[in-house]
C-alpha cells in the first residue's frame, strides 16, 4: 500500500509537469499561413481587403524593413497544413504561400486594434486551471486502476450461440445504438477533438454551416472562423462558449443536423440477389419482390417513396439500352438533367408529384445501380437521404440478379419488369404538311398538354389553331424529315366518291396507322356548315385528326372527333373538316400547301401507301 501511495505521488508530480509542458508546447506550436507581402502599408491594406471579403482568419502585420505581410491564423501546425493545402488547391491563395512562425511578425495593422499574436490557436480555458483538472482526472484513473488490480476478476457469463440462418430476402442491418457521450473537461474535449479524422472535422463544419454559424470553406481546419462558429452554437444551445466542442456537444450538433432524417430508419441493406449493399430508408420502404433486372422496395407508410435496385449482366450496348428504356417509365419524369457516360449514367426526373434520381454504372460486365423516387416538395430531406445513399453504395463482388428472376406468366404491355411504362394522357392522329415536320391535327389532341410529341419521338408545340373548326397546326421542336407530306385536293370532293381515312384508332397500341374506306355522303354538316363533309366511314376516337384521302391521293379533309359537336354519332357516320379550311390555316401560319393532282387515279394499295407515309401519332402528356 505504501508503495502504491508513493507511485501515485510521483505520478501526480509527473502529470503536473507533463500537462504544463504540453500547454507551453501548444502555445509554441501556434503558427500562421503567410500568403502575401507588400512594400507599403497602403498596398497591403488594399490587398488585404480582397482576402478578408472571402476568407476567414485574415490578419496583417508589419514585417520590418518597410514590408507588410498578410497571414491567416492563428492555427495549430496540423490545421495550418490543412488550410495551406486546401486553399492552394482551390486557387484562393498564392502558390508560394507558406507556414510562418509568430516571430516573423511585428505590430498588427489589420484588423485595427487586433492582438492576434497573443491569441492561441485553440481558444478556451488555459494554464493552471487546465493542469489542475488534468491532474485530478489522471489521479482518479490511477487510483481506479490500482484498486482494480487488488480485486478478483469475474469471468464473463457465457453467451448463447447466435443461430445463423440463410436469408432469401435482403439482410437489413439495424443501425447501432450509440453509447451515451460522457461529460468532458475542456482539456479532454481538446484531446478527443485531436483524434477526429479530416472527414469528421469537415462534417462538423457542414453541420455548423447548416445551423447558420459558419460561412467559410469546408476544409477540416479549425481556425478562428470555425472556433467562433462553435462558440456561437454553444452559446445558443446553453453551453459555455469555449469554442471547443466536447464529444457530447459534437453529438448534439450532429443530431440536430440529422433530425430531418428521423423516422426514415436509415439502415444498411445487403441484397445478395442483386449484389448491392447500401443505406436505404427502411422506415419508408420495404422489400417487395424481384423482377429482373429490378429489386422493388415499395412504400410502407405516409411517404409515397420507393427504391428500385438495378442488377444485370451486360456490356456498353446493354447499358445504353437500359438508359433509353428507363426514360419511358412512369417513375422517371421527362423533365430534369441527365448524363450518359461510357461506363454509366445519371438521370434526374421531376414533375409536380415526384422527383426521381437514378445512378447506374458498368463494371466488369455487370450493370448495377438504383433509383430513388421521392415526393415533390420535400427537397431538403430528399437531398440529405440521397447523399447517404450515394456514399454508402457498394457492389457485392460476384453477385448479379439472374435474368429470369421473378418471371411469371402474367405480362402486360403497360409494364416493364413490374414498373409502369409512362403513357400519354391521350393520343390522336395527325398528318405531315411540310418536309420539316409541321403537322395538322385535331385541337382536342393538344389542349392543355404539358408536352406534345409526334410519333412518340419528336417534341412539338402549337404554332396555330382554330377554335371554331377544331384544328391545330404543330411545329416540331427539332427539324424532322417525314416519310411523306400531304398534298391537298384543288377541287371539291365528289359525292359518293370513294375515300380512305388514315389514323391510329387504338391511340398508338398498334405501331403503324390503319386505313378505313368509305364514301362522301354530303358536302355540309348536319346544321348546314359548309366547311365540313359528312362521310360514311367507321372511325374510333384515336382516328380523329387523321387525313381523309381521295382516289387521287389528295387530302380532302381532316377527320373530326366523333363527339365534336357534343352529340354522339351513329356507327358508320363521320365528319371531316374541308381541305380549304386546312389550307387557309397553313397560309396564315406562313406555310405553303402542296397541291395534289386531280387527274391521278391510284390503286388501293397506293392510296394505302400515301396514308401510311403522311400520318402521324400525336400524343398529349401531362
Amino acid at each position: 500500500m505504501v508503495r502504491f501511495i508513493s507511485r501515485v505521488a510521483c505520478a501526480l508530480v509527473l502529470l503536473t509537469h507533463v500537462q504544463v509542458t504540453d500547454l507551453r508546447a501548444q502555445d509554441a506550436e501556434t503558427v500562421w499561413v503567410q500568403i502575401e507581402a507588400q512594400p507599403s502599408l497602403a498596398l497591403a491594406e488594399d490587398a488585404i481587403r480582397g482576402y478578408a471579403d472571402r476568407l476567414q482568419d485574415v490578419n496583417g502585420f508589419s514585417l520590418g524593413g518597410g514590408w507588410y505581410g498578410i497571414a491567416l491564423g492563428p492555427y495549430s501546425r496540423e490545421d495550418a497544413g490543412r488550410v495551406l493545402q486546401v486553399l492552394r488547391s482551390e486557387g484562393a491563395i498564392p502558390r508560394d504561400s507558406y507556414i510562418a512562425q509568430p516571430s516573423a511578425f511585428r505590430q498588427q495593422f489589420w484588423p485595427r486594434g487586433g492582438d492576434a499574436l497573443n491569441t492561441p490557436a485553440v481558444t478556451g480555458p488555459q494554464g493552471q486551471q487546465v493542469a489542475e483538472e488534468a491532474q485530478t482526472e489522471e489521479l482518479a484513473e490511477a487510483l481506479a486502476e490500482q484498486l482494480a488490480e487488488d480485486q478478483p476478476t469475474a469471468e464473463p457469463a457465457p453467451q448463447p450461440q447466435q443461430q445463423v440462418q440463410d436469408q432469401v430476402q435482403p439482410v437489413v442491418t439495424p443501425a447501432p445504438q450509440p453509447a451515451p457521450e460522457p461529460e468532458e473537461t475542456p482539456a479532454e474535449a481538446r484531446r478527443s477533438e485531436s483524434l477526429l479524422t479530416r472527414e469528421e472535422r469537415m462534417q462538423l463544419q457542414v453541420a455548423l454551416k447548416w445551423a447558420g454559424f459558419y460561412d467559410s470553406a469546408i476544409d477540416g481546419a479549425f481556425g478562428r472562423g470555425t472556433r467562433g462558429s462553435m462558440a456561437g452554437w454553444q452559446s445558443q444551445n446553453g453551453y459555455e462558449a469555449t469554442g471547443v466542442l466536447t464529444t457530447r456537444q459534437r453529438a448534439a450538433l450532429l443530431r440536430q443536423y440529422n433530425a430531418i432524417l428521423e423516422g426514415l430508419d436509415l439502415q444498411m441493406v445487403t441484397d445478395q440477389t442483386a449484389g448491392i449493399q447500401m443505406v436505404l430508408p427502411m422506415g419508408a420502404v420495404a422489400f417487395d419482390r424481384y423482377e429482373a433486372p429490378f429489386a422493388h422496395y415499395e412504400p410502407t407508410g405516409d411517404i409515397d417513396a420507393r427504391v428500385v435496385l438495378i442488377s444485370q449482366e451486360g456490356d456498353q450496348k446493354t447499358l445504353f439500352g437500359l438508359y433509353d428504356i428507363l426514360q419511358t417509365l412512369e417513375i422517371i419524369p421527362t423533365d430534369g438533367p441527365r448524363e450518359r457516360r461510357s461506363d454509366g449514367f445519371t438521370i434526374v426526373g421531376e414533375n409536380a408529384r415526384i422527383v426521381s434520381h437514378t445512378e447506374v454504372t458498368l463494371q466488369n460486365g455487370r450493370i448495377k445501380g438504383w433509383v430513388l423516387v421521392w415526393p415533390s416538395g420535400d427537397e431538403e430531406r430528399r437531398t440529405r437521404l440521397l447523399g447517404e445513399m450515394q456514399k454508402s453504395f457498394e457492389r457485392v463482388v460476384g453477385q448479379v440478379m439472374p435474368s429470369a428472376m421473378g418471371a411469371d406468366d402474367a405480362q402486360s404491355i403497360d409494364l416493364l419488369s413490374g414498373l409502369e411504362i409512362r403513357k400519354p394522357v391521350m393520343s390522336r392522329s395527325g398528318f405531315y404538311v411540310s418536309d420539316t415536320g409541321h403537322a395538322l391535327t385535331t385541337l382536342e389532341a393538344v389542349a392543355q398538354c404539358g408536352r406534345i410529341t409526334l410519333d412518340n419521338k419528336v417534341d412539338a408545340e402549337v404554332l396555330a389553331q382554330d377554335e371554331t373548326t377544331g384544328i391545330a397546326l404543330l411545329k416540331p421542336v427539332d427539324r424532322v424529315a417525314p416519310l411523306g407530306v400531304a398534298r391537298f385536293a384543288t377541287t371539291a370532293p365528289r359525292l359518293q366518291g370513294e375515300v380512305a381515312a388514315a389514323g391510329y384508332p387504338y391511340e398508338g397500341r398498334l405501331s403503324a396507322p390503319t386505313l378505313n374506306f368509305g364514301r362522301v355522303e354530303e358536302l355540309q354538316g348536319l346544321s348546314g356548315e359548309t366547311w365540313v363533309e359528312r362521310l360514311s366511314i367507321s372511325s374510333l376516337s384515336g382516328d380523329a385528326g387523321g387525313p381523309v384521302i381521295d382516289q387521287s391521293g389528295s387530302v380532302i379533309g381532316m377527320l373530326r372527333p366523333a363527339s365534336a359537336d357534343g352529340r354522339q354519332l351513329p356507327p358508320g357516320v363521320s365528319f371531316a373538316v374541308d381541305s380549304s379550311v386546312l389550307v387557309d390555316l397553313l397560309g396564315k401560319a406562313g406555310l405553303s400547301a402542296l397541291a395534289g393532282n386531280p387527274d391521278a387515279s391510284l390503286a388501293p394499295e397506293d392510296v394505302n401507301r400515301v396514308g401510311m407515309n403522311v400520318t402521324a401519332l400525336v400524343s398529349c402528356w401531362e
